[in-house]
């Protein structure tokens, strides 16, 4: 009879509290990186916020420059992986699944201060360009390529009218990109007389309006005159 192997005793506090800690250093990351901005956040601050030393941080992330790669990572790219997963398995209609695409970014990024990443990339990857290549390489593109690939799949199936798939995409994506703003910018202030956002009508009607220009349909939609300068006429 072979002997029986022992079971492994259960992770004990410390150890748990080892397994969070990497989460735990993120949350503050992403919390101060929105509050300050990335340039004016110290790493100190980071590990004084996760309770943990600088020498610990390190350990895990051994540059600030790591650590906000470490944050999109964490809050964009897995959902954007999460999106291709979907659809390479989705077997409903293109339209439901851009809905479900974007429903799922605004619940888990858009309704949470990860939609603060937004703000910091637009303020400040001017002045980070190895960011700014890391974001376009691990967000911009894997987004565009998730949207235009699911609009080509409208197409394919006859759901959609034939329409350049770069630029759909780009107009699903950029209300997302300024609802994420306002929300940390105008939205986060009491202006009086503002533009009010509401999310989930604003998102909806989006929906809608993009949704109805991929319909296929009968005739197609005439372009209009161009517009022209004051004083001078549109020939004939």
């Amino acid at each position: 009879m072979s002997p029986t192997l022992p079971r492994p005793a259960d992770a004990g506090p410390r150890q748990r509290r080892k397994q969070a800690r990497p989460h735990e250093l993120l949350e503050a990351a992403l919390a101060l990186f929105v509050e300050k901005g990335f340039a004016a956040t110290r790493t100190e601050e980071v590990a004084q916020r996760a309770g943990v030393s600088k020498g610990t941080l390190y350990l895990y992330y051994p540059s600030k420059e790591e650590l906000f790669k470490a944050v999109v990572r964490h809050n964009l790219s897995s959902l954007i992986a999460e999106g291709e997963a979907l659809a390479g398995q989705f077997e409903g209609s293109s339209s439901a699944l851009l809905g479900r695409l974007m429903h799922a970014w605004w619940q888990r990024v858009g309704s949470t201060p990860a939609a603060g990443i937004h703000k910091i990339v637009l303020a400040e990857v001017r002045n980070f360009p190895e960011l700014a290549q890391f974001y376009s390489d691990e967000v911009i593109v894997p987004a565009e390529r998730l949207f235009s690939g699911t609009v080509q799949r409208g197409i394919d199936r006859g759901e959609f009218r034939p329409m350049p798939t770069h630029e759909v995409a780009l107009m699903l994506i950029a209300p997302l990109i300024f609802m994420a703003v306002h929300r940390h910018s105008f939205g986060a202030c009491p202006v009086h007389g503002g533009m009010d956002v509401d999310p989930a009508p604003m998102l909806q009607t989006h929906l809608d309006l993009v949704l109805r220009g991929l319909e296929v349909r009968a005739e197609p939609v005439a372009p209009g005159p161009l517009p022209t300068r004051r004083g001078k006429k549109t020939p004939p």
